[in-house]
């Protein structure tokens, strides 16, 4: 049985002590988004190991413009880390300590254009809690306006306009791999029911 208690969800059935112990910590490695830290630990087993952490700078943000037609917007983009195209919600990252809703409101207009009138918050999610701390926040934004783009000088992206259920679809094909974008977009189908 599970049961919402703040900002997690706890299984009411067992203990959340920490299990590992942090024997010595390194920071390897930094950059105006990320830093490294290596952890000499001992396992929950034990055992002394070592354990790796990307600590991110900024809070992870996409947003699902949706219009009064259906219709949603994607940006496809190269993606270094990948070496491979990738379709994805419009997204970016918020400086921690900085209100989260005006980073994905600034997002939004520098990938798209589009401003909204109404926000709404649908997850917090951890990209990939086995290896970074970077928590993410998804928005639905609607009442839009059109507007110019203002693209980072990284950037070069293409912007599609698609029905959302079409975006579902490419969910559902592999043809969008992005983590935020995949959980964002299944959220919205089910409270849709689209």
């Amino acid at each position: 049985m599970r049961r919402y208690l703040g900002k997690s969800y706890f299984c009411l059935m067992g203990k959340f002590d920490n299990p590992w112990k942090i024997l010595s910590e390194a920071e390897i490695y930094q950059n105006p988004w990320i830093g490294v830290t290596e952890y000499k630990v001992i396992n929950p087993s034990g055992n002394e190991g070592i354990y790796g952490k990307v600590h991110f700078k900024n809070k992870a943000l996409g947003i699902i413009p949706i219009d009064e037609e259906g219709y949603t917007w994607l940006v496809g983009q190269y993606r270094f880390t990948l070496e491979e195209y990738s379709w994805e919600i419009p997204m970016g990252g918020g400086l921690i300590g900085k209100s989260i809703l005006d980073s994905a409101k600034r997002e939004l207009k520098e990938e798209t254009g589009l401003t909204a009138n109404k926000w709404t918050q649908i997850m917090r999610i951890h990209t990939s809690n086995s290896a970074t701390d970077e928590e993410g926040f998804i928005y639905v934004a609607e009442e839009l306006t059109h507007g110019n783009t203002e693209f980072e000088d990284t950037e070069q992206l293409e912007i599609k306009k698609v029905k959302l259920i079409e975006a579902i679809d490419m969910v559902m094909s592999g043809a969008i791999t992005d983590a935020i974008s995949i959980a964002g977009l299944l959220k919205v189908a089910r409270m849709k029911n689209v």
